[in-house]
């Protein structure tokens, strides 16, 4: 086995790839406004829903943090759909730096489309910094006010700031992380705070952000305190999970597919540059209830013929999916109805190499003397804390790594 110790970085979040969608408002220099990342906006059920930001700083120090991002994101995602019932995620990013820098903040907005937001991550590097306090104030203020918070008083809402340096309090323009995280507990947002490294100002600061928020702190070491491995089962599970991606026909106005053509586009992005233990960790939880979001979205031929929301026969010719357009309509219709048997076949076999995938690790963590004080199980027990005052129950057995 490999098993090395990452930091969990915890964002969630959620936006589409850089390169896809537009940014606007970018800033550098000694402007503190930020530049905002668009998200698609799916439709949701009635699943009980959990929103979550994660606050992160993107100096120089911070780089081994957001290498283990790009490989975690996936079982921090898998843990918080292990709750029952089955929630809806939505995660949401605020990067920031300080005045001076490239950027002094990068708002990603919530949404559940984790590939897109996947995809934007693999396009962080750490940078700048390196002079003490940072822009804090700002990220946090954004994390409030510049996402797109649901009013629904039922969803557990969090953010979760995490970096290794104080707040600027000197600056004379900044709206102080007090008032920001008085105004995120009166919208019902819980705010935690995680310090890397040992800094002691950033302890002090931290300590006041989690007793105002309502939250809790923790402390991970500079390099990470998360643990990740590879296990036998990654290959198998990473290469059905793209099997599970070409069951996908999107369908729609030109509009419309131009949207889902970016959804791909950011899929394909991270099964070429992505690690195949990150590739199993997205199979396992695309497999999931809550998954369905991130894999299927809206516009989906497949899923919305087979469940009876759509009558094939009612969808313009000129908005079917391409593959399918020049089909007669019984042609087209046995290719849906093959890609729902492939894709329950698939669903239901992931899931079982998921299971194994998770028995194998918990052995071995078990044999490595258990990982009681990692970031993973501090973070599970938190959320497993906190989201249960809005009726979700998790179970202490179902951590995974």
């Amino acid at each position: 086995m490999k098993s090395k110790l990452l930091i969990l970085a915890l964002f969630a979040a959620t936006a589409v790839a850089v390169g896809f969608y537009p940014m606007v408002n970018n800033t550098n220099s000694n402007q503190s406004s930020n530049t905002v990342v668009q998200p698609e906006n799916l439709l949701s059920d009635q699943k009980p829903k959990i929103e979550v930001v994660f606050v992160l700083d993107t100096t120089g120090s911070m780089g081994g943090l957001i290498d283990a991002a790009k490989e975690k994101i996936w079982s921090i995602a898998s843990n918080m759909a292990s709750a029952q019932p089955a929630p809806e995620i939505k995660m949401g990013l605020v990067a920031y730096r300080d005045r001076g820098d490239d950027y002094v903040t990068r708002v990603v907005d919530l949404s559940n489309d984790l590939d897109s937001m996947y995809a934007t991550l693999m396009d962080f590097q750490a940078g700048g910094g390196g002079d003490g306090p940072e822009s804090v104030n700002q990220a946090v203020y954004d994390a409030v006010h510049k996402v797109s918070w649901s009013q629904n008083k039922d969803s557990y809402k969090v953010i979760f700031l995490v970096g290794d340096a104080p707040p600027h309090m000197d600056y004379q323009d900044d709206v102080k992380y007090p008032v920001s995280v008085a105004a995120a507990k009166q919208k019902g947002i819980v705010v935690n705070a995680i310090r890397c490294g040992g800094d002691s100002d950033t302890q002090r600061e931290w300590l006041r952000v989690a007793q105002l928020g309502n939250g809790q702190f923790f402390n991970v070491e500079q390099t990470g305190s998360a643990v990740a491995m590879t296990t036998p089962y990654d290959e198998k599970i990473a290469k059905l999970s793209e099997e599970l991606d070409d069951t996908r026909l999107f369908y729609g106005t030109k509009k419309e597919l131009a949207r889902k053509a970016a959804k791909v586009a950011a899929t394909d992005k991270l099964t070429a540059g992505a690690s195949m233990e990150s590739r199993a960790r997205r199979g396992v939880f695309n497999a999931s209830k809550s998954g369905a979001a991130n894999l299927i979205g809206d516009k989906e031929l497949v899923d919305e013929i087979s469940s009876g929301r759509v009558d094939l026969n009612d969808i313009a010719e000129e908005e079917l999916p391409a593959p399918i357009q020049a089909m007669a309509p019984a042609e087209r219709l046995k290719v849906v109805k093959e890609k729902s048997v492939k894709r329950d076949q698939l669903m239901k076999e992931i899931a079982t190499l998921g299971q194994q995938r998770q028995e194998y690790m918990k052995e071995k963590v078990k044999e490595a003397g258990g990982a009681k004080d990692s970031l993973d199980v501090q973070l599970y027990e938190a959320i497993k804390e906190q989201a249960a005052e809005k009726g979700l129950v998790y179970s202490d057995e179902a951590i995974a790594y």
